[in-house]
């Protein structure tokens, strides 16, 4: 396994708001971004400028890194600001060449002044350097590592030296997961919440991971009533628009609660199920590649799969509504960390079975919980989940989070189903992997895999698909 000291991964760590299309590419440098701009306050800043190393720079176009640090310069938060006013904000930098820091009006040039630099810094191949240029002549650099989900580390940060929250059932593998829950006689979920709430009152975490669903569910809204084609050159068309158009034919609806009550009514099918499903995935992830409000889950190029079978359990199984949301975001969160500590939720160092294997492998699990399976039930069916995503690849055509990427939630989303249908009909156990060997396969899989499947842009379908690049 690859953690060597205890930490502690929060569900809302885990579960973040933000902006598409990419956590480690979009988000991660604009938190980065953000977190230059605090430190270069009150500093008087004459000039700034940005370099983009290893993957940042082979797909930073693509995944708008760089609108990400313009962004992030300017002082805009992505969990606040307005999606719809992004191109504007553009826009006005790009014609003014001008950037806004701190009240400050400074000369600002995105072409000159952002370098993507194909080169990879040792620690991780997303890096990210800031200088800040002063009035009074000093300089002031740093440089940022994106690591996946929208987590960074800023160069030289001693990991093991940040203080860790005394919670009741540290884990680190899910072996320990598994032996809290036997001892306590509780779900996973209830076991997440007693250590949240060290951090939290329950009725906050409650309040907040609802918040967290609401914003998922009006993603995946938007995205089933959003027709068109998506930036970014490659020509493709949203299809969520048209399938749930089908799917509901002839039905009238006026709010998001009611189109969910017309699904509901719209039949328990096999094959009325499936398309349910991916229609879910898909609009989310077309959003995502619109610059759309999502939620990492664990990342944004996977954010599709958990609410696809969220939305899959709310409205072709029995459930108790909120309670049952809540807990599946509780257990999601906790397989997910399990992931972060022992192996890589970035695709830029494991390729795509860390992001749409880990989502697939959450969702696996909370389904299975909310469904009435057992802890070992629930965490079997997070294992085989992940073990038929092993080694998939990270292959963005153009660079871009949308071919094969925004397909692919829709294969995890229902790999997790039936992950966790085989789980739920099985004894764990008979079960001869486990999810700890699962996950240290999974990273000895990232270690092996070459770099041109990571997120660079340099192999696979990245190469083989033909794309016509529109003319300046």
């Amino acid at each position: 396994m690859k953690s060597t000291f205890y930490e502690f991964i929060s569900v809302f760590d885990i579960f973040k708001i933000g902006v598409g299309p990419s956590s480690s590419h979009t988000m991660g440098p604009w938190m980065a971004a953000l977190k230059f701009l605090k430190a270069i306050a009150d500093k008087g800043v004459r000039k700034i400028t940005t370099n983009l190393y290893g993957s940042l720079a082979k797909t930073g176009k693509g995944h708008g890194t760089d609108i990400a640090v313009m962004l992030g310069l300017a002082g805009h938060h992505p969990t606040a600001i307005n999606v719809d006013k992004i191109a504007d904000y553009i826009s006005k930098i790009m014609d003014a060449k001008k950037l806004e820091v701190h009240g400050h009006s400074i000369l600002f040039d995105p072409d000159k002044d952002i370098s993507f630099i194909n080169f990879r810094l040792p620690f991780h191949p997303n890096g990210i350097t800031f200088e800040a240029k002063l009035i009074d002549g000093d300089i002031v650099s740093k440089t940022f590592y994106s690591i996946g989900g929208g987590f960074i580390i800023e160069e030289g940060e001693d990991l093991t030296h940040i203080a860790q929250p005394s919670v009741p059932y540290p884990i680190t593998r899910s072996q320990e997961l598994e032996q809290y829950t036997d001892l306590e006689s509780v779900p996973i979920s209830e076991l997440v919440l007693r250590n949240e709430k060290i951090l939290r009152s329950e009725k906050k975490i409650r309040r907040e991971l609802l918040n967290i669903w609401e914003t998922m569910f009006e993603c995946v809204f938007r995205g089933c009533h959003k027709s068109g084609e998506l930036p970014g050159g490659l020509g493709v068309s949203r299809r969520a628009h048209a399938i749930n158009a089908r799917l509901l034919e002839g039905c009238e609806y006026t709010t998001k609660n009611g189109w969910l009550r017309t699904i509901r009514l719209s039949g328990n099918s096999f094959i009325n199920v499936t398309k349910w499903v991916s229609c879910f995935a898909l609009a989310v992830n077309e959003e995502n590649a619109a610059f759309g409000r999502v939620v990492t889950a664990p990342t944004n190029g996977a954010a599709g799969v958990i609410p696809a079978v969220l939305l899959y359990y709310l409205c072709f199984c029995e459930n108790r509504g909120e309670e049952d949301i809540v807990k599946f975001l509780l257990t999601a969160g906790e397989i997910g960390s399990l992931f972060k500590k022992g192996s890589t939720i970035s695709a830029a160092m494991g390729g795509c079975q860390a992001e749409i294997g880990v989502s697939s492998a959450m969702a696996a699990a909370a389904l299975t919980e909310c469904k009435g399976g057992s802890p070992k039930q629930a965490i079997m069916a997070a294992e085989i989940a992940m073990e038929h995503h092993l080694g998939l690849t990270c292959d963005p055509v153009n660079g871009l989070v949308q071919i094969p990427c925004i397909e692919r939630n829709t294969m995890g989303a229902m790999k997790a189903i039936t992950a966790s249908q085989i789980a739920l009909s099985s004894d764990p156990a008979l079960a001869r992997v486990t999810l700890d060997s699962v996950i240290k396969t999974m990273w000895e899989t990232a270690q092996d895999m070459s770099d041109k499947y990571k997120e660079t842009a340099d192999g696979g379908l990245a190469l083989n698909v033909s794309v016509k690049v529109p003319e300046c």
